[in-house]
Parts: C-alpha cells; structure tokens; sequence
C-alpha cells in the first residue's frame, strides 16, 4: 500500500493550493486529509467515502477547502481557497479500506506535503 502526497508549497494569504495523493495497493472506502502545525497535534481537516457520497470537513476549512477523487487514477485531491497563514501546517492524506463515522482510525498514511500561509 502506498499513498503519495505532493502539491505543497508557498502561498501569499487569500491564494489557493491543490494537494494530490496518489493511493495505491488496496480497495479503500474512505479517506481523509490530517494536518499537523508546529507544536500542535495532528488534526483531522476533511474525509470522504471513496465514492464520494459523504463528506465531512473540519469547522474551521469548511467552505474553503473541497475534497475529491479523481476516478481517473485514484488521486486524491484536497483543494484549498482562501488560505489563512493558520493553515500552515504538514499536511498527509490518509486512508481506510471500512467505513467509519469517527474522524480517527486510519491505517494507511502518506508521507506528508508542507503548506505555508504568509501573511
């Protein structure tokens, strides 16, 4: 099982990211975005079904951020509008092979992509 994150970077507050995860080795039925800010713990930010019928984000992205899944190539996309330098954080995405309502509980993880919000 492999999960691949990239599309990290430098972004000036007000702009916009895309991150991709490449998922590959299993059947998964759901997955998620975390982050993980310096000195903080790790925080759930969105998850989705695999098919994409239940989603569910975090108070504080919701209505910036949309998560997705290419059907293409199983990439998973988490886009990101409105960044806040309070976004700034080491981002992964995560995934499960059953479905959960709990935000924790994740088997496989991606390495991790950094985003930085300057103000």
């Amino acid at each position: 099982v492999q999960l691949q994150a990239s599309g990290g970077g430098l972004v000036q507050a007000g702009g916009s990211l895309r991150l991709s995860c490449v998922a590959s080795g299993r059947t998964f039925s759901q997955y998620a975005w975390f982050r993980q800010a310096p000195g903080k713990e790790r925080e759930f930010v969105s998850a989705s079904t695999w098919r994409g019928d239940r989603k569910d984000y975090a108070d504080a992205v919701k209505g910036r951020f949309t998560i997705g899944r290419s059907n293409v190539d199983n990439t998973l996309i988490l886009q990101m509008n409105s960044l806040r330098p309070e976004d700034t954080a080491l981002y992964y995405c995560a995934a499960r092979t059953h479905w959960s309502p709990r935000r924790a509980g994740y088997d496989y993880w991606g390495q991790g992509t950094q985003v930085t919000v300057s103000s």
